[in-house]
């Protein structure tokens, strides 16, 4: 009880910033002096702060405030996407302390060049971090289907990746344990947390890359699947009869019909544009009026809002989230999308959803990344500070026995 307690009111203050004791207690459902004895066990731990509020404007005695403390915990994050390498030092509380980044080459199978640029890069941020400041967790977003026991990715497509051990020899190269998810499934879980979908309970993310990934959000919790596959959104079926090959093997799936290659295809720009840029060219192509990228995005919208429309009759969401590259294309296709979710959803599973794009932008999935290297902390933050801070004290000793020589 007491440990979960402890996680219950850090969490809080990691998701919500500074709160006030008073506060603590009316959403953890505990009295004052609960909270007294729990905000003093994690002070005194250095993973929060206390202090007197300003001038409040109430009589009485103020009840203090609990802040975390950025720059005494931390973990590493790294977003590891089709065509580029995205590595970040995040305080607790969510701050993006420090970052790095480096262009990924659509070369193929490439494991030992990612996880020396990320071990590279991990190791720099961690040198940057404020002395005394521990590092509670390592967590990074793949664009692939990850096993979730070992952080092996069993498919990544694009780039040639089957059954690479990514989580392992990451984590072998760092020193510590790596925890990776898909970067669809950890976009849902930021965008509930941090972002648009704040509030909501049942949420429905789609992440667009060079293809679609998508994570659904039911009753609070992710929809995971029976070995962590689920939510596969990309591969949806949407026109099966003379629809575009997908990478999958199928025809007609939504990532092969609303993807990259599909939007510039349509844009009539293939082998002249790729990647985020050549998205982000087509839409501001139809932004000045190019009557090619304009229909391409109505097009690309077309496709987009059976697939939503498909979700919306299955799932009823609260909300749809569009991010990645679909959150560029979105507001150029919004009007065929809601057209075919007016067309083809069923009237009461539609009538209160809400369409948006990601409040996080193309932080989305590095967020999503950061949460889950805090989540081992936010469940037990006394053992997994001290747990981390021997594994660092482990790692400094051979350094200074080699110095001293």
């Amino acid at each position: 009880m007491r440990r979960r307690n402890l996680g219950d009111l850090l969490r809080h203050v990691h998701l919500a910033g500074a709160l006030s004791r008073s506060e603590l207690a009316d959403r953890m459902g505990l009295n004052r002096s609960t909270i007294m004895a729990l905000t003093a066990e994690l002070s005194a731990a250095g993973l929060v702060s206390e202090e007197l509020p300003g001038d409040t404007g109430r009589a009485g005695r103020p009840s203090l405030v609990v802040r975390p403390e950025r720059d005494r915990a931390h973990v590493l994050a790294f977003d590891v996407r089709v065509d580029r390498l995205v590595a970040a030092r995040v305080g607790l509380g969510g701050e993006i302390l420090d970052r790095r980044e480096a262009v990924r080459s659509r070369a193929g199978a490439d494991l030992e060049d990612v996880v020396g640029v990320l071990a590279g890069f991990g190791r720099e941020l961690r040198r940057g971090a404020r002395p005394g400041s521990v590092c509670v967790g390592v967590g990074a977003a793949y664009c692939g289907m990850i096993r979730p026991d070992d952080g092996t990715v069993r498919y990544g497509p694009y780039v040639g990746w089957v059954d690479q051990a990514f989580g392992v020899e990451l984590g072998s190269r760092l020193g510590l344990p790596v925890l990776v998810g898909n970067e669809a499934h950890l976009g849902a879980l930021a965008e509930r947390d941090r972002g648009v979908g704040r509030g909501f309970d049942n949420l429905i993310y789609l992440h667009g890359d060079v293809g679609v990934g998508g994570g659904i959000i039911v009753g609070g919790k992710l929809l995971g699947g029976d070995g962590g596959y689920g939510c596969e959104l990309g591969h949806m079926m949407v026109n099966p009869y003379d629809g575009r090959p997908c990478m999958c093997g199928s025809r007609g799936c939504l990532e092969a019909e609303v993807g990259e290659h599909a939007l510039i295809d349509a844009a009539g720009r293939s082998g002249e544009l790729s990647g985020r840029e050549g998205v982000r060219a087509v839409v501001e192509a139809a932004g000045r009026g190019d009557a090619a990228a304009e229909e391409a995005l109505h097009r690309i919208g077309d496709w987009l809002g059976i697939g939503v429309a498909n979700l919306i009759n299955l799932f009823n969401p609260g909300m749809v989230i569009f991010g990645g590259m679909l959150r560029d294309v979105y507001p150029g296709s919004a009007a065929q999308v809601g057209h075919r979710v007016e067309a083809n959803a069923m009237v009461i599973s539609r009538e209160q959803v809400r369409l948006r794009v990601s409040a996080l932008g193309d932080d989305v999935t590095l967020v999503g990344a950061a949460e889950l290297a805090f989540s081992r902390l936010l469940a037990s933050p006394l053992e997994v500070l001290a747990e981390m801070r021997r594994r660092t004290a482990h790692r400094a000793a051979p350094r200074k026995r080699a110095l001293a020589l």
